[in-house]
C-alpha cells in the first residue's frame, strides 16, 4: 500500500483500484452517513427527502456576473431567492415554520469571486438568536473582514469552493484570481475561527484531474473540521455541457488521496456529481477510498453498505453537517 499521498496521486487507475479492494483505506468501525438536503427530491427503498428541513438561499437570486463555463448559474436556480438581508429574515422564519432544522446561505459571486455575504451578517445574527437554525454559508473567494463578521453572526460553519490550478480558474471560471486567494481565503476563515468544510471539485478542467492535489494540500495547511469532494457533472445549457465528467476512478482517487492527508477529518461525497450508473460506481469506490459520508447515495452504494456490514443513517441536512454528526477518528 502507498504509504503517501504522493505515491497514490500517481497510482495507475488499476493500481488504485487494487488498493481500494484490499480495503486498507476504510476507516474502522465502519460507519456511513447518507445526507438528502432538501433542494432536491430524492427517493430509494430506505429513504425519502424532506422538502422543508434544510433548503439553500442565494443572496443574489439567480444572478452571477462569472457565468462559469461548468455552472453558467444554472446551480442558482435551484436556490430560493433572498436578495437582502429582509428577504433573508422572512424566508427563514417561513422556513422554520414549515418545520426547516436550517439552511445553506449562498448567492452568484461578483467579478472578484467572492458571494456578496458581509450585508447579510446582521440577518445571519438574527436567525441564529431568534429561530435557532443551523446555518451554512458558502463564501466563494473571502476577505478577513467578512470571515470575521460571519463568524460574530454565528454561522454554524463556513464553505468554500478551492481550486488548485491557476489556468483552471481562468479557463473555466472566467476568474481574474490565482490560487493563491484561495490560500489566502483559507487563512482567513482559519484566523476568524470559523468552522471550515472546504470542497474540491474534481475534474473541473474539462473533465479531467489538474489542480485537485495542489488543492488539497492548500486545505490540509488550515486543518479544516471537514472535507468534501465533489465532481464536474455537465449541464444542459452550460458551455461545458459535452465534456465528459471525470471517471469514478478519478473522483475516488481525490478521495483516498484526502484520507491520507487527513487522516482525522470527515470526507464527504457531495451532491454536485454525475448520476446514473456513473453515480453508482462513484459511490462505491468513494466508500472503498475512505468516504464517511455521501450526499444522495445511489441504491447500489447503500447495499454495498449494508453488504460490507456498515451502520448506517439517513440525514435530511446539508452533507457538510458530516464535521459534527461523526466521531470519527482514524488510527
Amino acid at each position: 500500500m502507498p504509504t503517501s499521498a504522493e505515491a497514490t496521486w500517481n497510482l495507475s487507475e488499476n493500481e488504485l483500484l487494487d488498493l481500494l479492494n484490499t480495503g486498507a483505506l476504510i476507516p474502522e468501525p465502519r460507519v456511513v452517513r447518507f445526507y438528502a438536503p432538501s433542494f432536491m427530491y430524492y427517493k430509494t427503498s430506505h429513504y425519502r427527502s424532506s422538502q422543508t428541513h434544510f433548503p439553500t438561499a442565494s443572496v443574489t437570486g439567480t444572478a452571477c456576473a462569472l457565468n462559469c463555463k461548468h455552472c453558467g448559474g444554472k446551480v442558482l436556480s435551484t436556490m430560493q431567492p433572498a436578495k437582502t438581508p429582509d428577504a433573508l429574515w422572512a424566508l427563514a422564519a417561513k422556513l422554520k415554520q414549515q418545520g426547516a432544522l436550517g439552511c445553506l446561505v449562498s448567492g452568484g459571486c461578483l467579478p472578484d469571486g467572492s458571494v456578496p455575504l458581509k450585508p447579510f451578517t446582521s440577518a445571519i445574527k438574527k436567525i441564529k438568536n431568534e429561530l435557532g437554525l443551523t446555518v451554512f454559508v458558502h463564501t466563494g473567494i473571502i476577505d478577513a473582514a467578512t470571515a470575521t463578521a460571519l463568524k460574530t453572526a454565528g454561522v454554524d460553519a463556513a464553505l468554500i469552493d478551492v481550486i488548485g490550478s491557476d489556468e483552471t480558474i481562468k479557463k473555466t471560471c472566467n476568474l481574474n484570481v490565482t490560487v493563491e486567494d484561495y490560500a489566502n481565503s483559507l487563512n482567513a476563515m482559519q484566523q476568524a475561527d470559523l468552522t471550515l468544510v472546504p470542497h474540491v471539485i474534481v475534474g473541473l478542467h474539462d473533465g479531467e484531474l489538474k489542480g485537485e492535489l495542489n488543492a488539497l494540500k492548500l486545505i490540509a495547511a488550515v486543518k479544516p473540521s471537514a472535507m468534501v469532494v465533489i465532481a464536474f457533472m455537465p449541464m444542459h445549457g452550460t458551455a461545458m455541457a459535452k465534456v465528459k465528467p471525470p471517471h469514478p476512478a478519478d473522483i475516488a482517487k481525490v478521495i483516498a488521496v484526502t484520507r491520507l492527508i487527513l487522516p482525522k477529518t470527515p470526507i464527504a461525497l457531495g451532491c454536485v456529481r454525475p448520476k446514473g450508473k456513473h453515480r453508482a460506481e462513484t459511490d462505491i469506490l468513494a466508500l472503498k477510498a475512505g468516504a464517511n459520508a455521501i450526499a444522495f447515495p445511489s441504491e447500489e452504494a447503500i447495499t454495498f453498505a449494508e453488504a460490507q456490514g456498515y451502520t448506517f443513517s439517513f440525514s435530511s441536512c446539508c452533507c457538510a453537517q458530516i464535521y459534527a454528526d461523526t466521531a470519527f477518528r482514524s488510527s
